[in-house]
């Protein structure tokens, strides 16, 4: 018999994404009034737009209790103390460090954490013997924070400022497919020059999923890492979780902006390319009847 525990839990998961979604339609009336007094009636008429701000102006406000919840898997992760999906007390893989891409840098929500990790963090390899041995992280070189909203990115500039990293942090204000492109930024980043890509809770939203993972994939020097945290489609709970993830994106994706919660991105980032390494795993604690699953881990080029 299925306890009263159980039960309860069961519920609460397919009812906290619509929950969710009741906080963000909060946001819906302010954000038609803010426009109609800027006279912005463009954006206010396109249904695309205006889920952006829409879900701008939510997120600036839900964001750092999000942050707030992640943070006991994304530090770790950051700090090369992920494997097998779960954080581990000992250093077990490499910190970010070097040349870093943050995608979907947002407002900077984690920039305080960058500064943190990349200047303290080590991590442990193993020569040719197997022996284990413990180095210091090389530290930050540059942390390029990708963000193509102009509102964020003035806003990440602002915080990047705040927190003393504007030495080593810069806003990257293009989408992932103008990397490269030195005409529509003042700068590029070549193929093969990063060692380190981030990405926390982004890949559900950016276009062209598939095409944009290759080319950040392409960017990685051999032995490069791409740090992943990202809610993905169903894996596990048969095919009423899959059913009922379907229904609750349909009406996601017209009240989150571009935020997509079906995208099979775990599997999108294992076929970018050919990986030295994957530890990438759905955390064990998430019950198969997690609506919105994660994966989380590292890929080493």
């Amino acid at each position: 018999m299925v306890s009263f525990d159980t039960l309860k839990d069961f519920l609460g998961h397919l009812v906290g994404p619509w929950l969710f979604m009741r906080i963000s339609l909060r946001f819906w009336p302010g954000t038609v009034s803010q426009l109609i007094s800027k006279s912005d009636f463009r954006t206010l008429l396109s249904p695309s737009a205006f889920g952006e701000v829409w879900f701008g102006n939510f997120w600036a406000v839900v964001g750092p209790q999000v942050k707030i919840n992640a943070e006991k898997r994304v530090v770790p992760l950051l700090e090369g103390r992920v494997h097998d999906g779960q954080a581990c007390d000992e250093v077990v893989g490499e910190p970010i460090d070097g040349i870093v891409l943050e995608i979907g840098a947002g407002t900077g929500m984690w920039a305080d954490v960058f500064a943190k990790v990349g200047k303290s963090t080590s991590a442990t390899t193993e020569d040719d013997n197997g022996a284990v041995r413990r180095r210091k992280g090389a530290g930050l070189k540059r942390v390029y924070g990708i963000e193509p909203n102009i509102q964020s990115a003035a806003a990440l500039r602002k915080r990047v400022q705040e927190i003393g990293l504007d030495d080593v942090y810069e806003v990257v204000p293009v989408g992932i497919e103008d990397l490269n492109n030195p005409t529509a930024w003042e700068g590029r980043i070549e193929p093969g020059s990063v060692d380190c890509i981030v990405t926390i809770l982004c890949l559900c939203s950016i276009p062209e999923p598939e095409k944009n993972i290759r080319i950040l994939y392409d960017c990685l020097k051999k032995g490069g890492r791409w740090y992943a945290y990202e809610h993905v489609q169903v894996e596990r709970g048969g095919v009423f979780m899959w059913l009922y993830q379907w229904f609750t994106n349909s009406v996601w994706s017209n009240v989150m902006g571009s935020c997509r919660i079906c995208r099979a991105t775990g599997k999108s980032l294992r076929n970018a390319g050919p990986w030295d390494k994957i530890d990438l795993a759905q955390p064990p604690d998430e019950p198969a009847y997690q609506v919105l699953p994660h994966v989380l881990g590292t890929l080493t080029k």
